[in-house]
């Protein structure tokens, strides 16, 4: 099992350009006092940048986080939380992409993480 499906995280738009996923607020998710685990955010980020940038790649590539920069902004300790991914750079060998994350009202984001990617060959392991 892939931390994609571990987590339930639900895939809501995939596009080249946009892609949008959501998870359900759960104690699994959350740290002991209730609130958020902060490493969600950037689990969210990274995996909504990483589908994007790979849908922007040729087959025989596949894109690897490289940097990851995450700020949390507000507390969240239910409901549902989104994330949505845009390209800032789509270059042939990096991409740079903005991932907000936040419940229902968009104007409210409860993280914001940058997210780099390296496009790499697929049979390429990195060590």
């Amino acid at each position: 099992m892939n931390l994609i499906q571990y987590l339930n995280i639900q895939t809501v738009q995939q596009q080249v350009d946009c892609v949008q996923l959501k998870l359900m607020v759960t104690p699994q998710v959350c740290q002991p006092f209730g609130q958020l685990h902060g490493g969600i955010n950037s689990v969210l980020a990274e995996t909504a940048a990483s589908m994007g940038a790979n849908l922007n790649l040729p087959a025989h590539q596949v894109a690897v986080g490289t940097q990851l920069q995450t700020n949390h902004l507000r507390s969240v300790t239910e409901g549902e939380l989104f994330v949505q991914a845009t390209p800032i750079q789509r270059g042939s060998r990096l991409q740079v992409w903005q991932a907000v994350t936040y419940q229902q009202a968009r104007d409210q984001p409860t993280s914001l993480s940058t997210v780099t990617l390296l496009a790499v060959d697929n049979h390429h392991s990195i060590k």
